[in-house]
């Protein structure tokens, strides 16, 4: 029964720690409420290209926050061409975010009229023999008084195509993350 108990526990820490897929950096432990449509996006969540099409809502539960964030979604399963690695697609870099009145199922969501400095577009990984899920990761930051995409980073920003986001936030001059979630979307997933 003490074992039992123990290893549930522990399975629910690593489970509440998860915010963003093991090895990524930089790790983040606080939850960003992800939500497209009614359906919740818990770590790790498989979902249907379909489903993901549209920008999602966004929030966070039992949270204080005051100011402006800066939204990050980024695919980091992208196939290098001519290679075996993998390289990653920045799919949102959107600024303004604000905590709102409006409330989704106990989340205070996060609202912005900004389309940029890169509009959102949803997952849609190509076929790839074997399967290979995409983990596309969402980063909600502090975002600074005046922030602008520094000099260094517009053209990965404008391409989309190879963002090193540490490098980004060091850059940008971003704190850490303070909340971050993720899903999955099956490569060659057509629905």
């Amino acid at each position: 029964m003490l074992f039992t108990t123990i290893a549930s526990l522990l399975l629910a820490a690593g489970t509440a720690v998860a915010q963003t897929p093991s090895g990524f950096t930089p790790a983040v432990t606080s939850h960003l409420d992800v939500y497209y449509g009614s359906t919740y996006i818990t770590p790790g969540l498989m979902m249907k290209k379909s489903a993901v099409a549209k920008q999602p809502v966004i929030g966070v539960t039992n949270g204080n926050l005051t100011g402006k964030y800066l939204l990050a979604m980024i695919d980091i399963d992208v196939k290098g061409s001519g290679s075996t690695g993998r390289t990653t697609v920045l799919h949102a870099l959107l600024q303004d975010f604000t905590p709102s009145s409006q409330k989704q199922n106990g989340t205070t969501v996060l609202t912005s009229t900004a389309t940029g400095p890169s509009s959102y577009f949803g997952p849609a990984p190509p076929a790839e023999q074997p399967l290979h899920p995409h983990n596309y990761i969402f980063l909600l930051h502090a975002q600074p008084d005046g922030f602008a995409v520094p000099s260094s980073q517009r053209s990965v920003v404008q391409s989309r195509l190879g963002i090193d986001w540490n490098k980004f936030m060091a850059d940008a001059k971003l704190s850490a993350p303070l909340y971050a979630n993720y899903l999955n979307v099956q490569s060659g997933d057509n629905t």
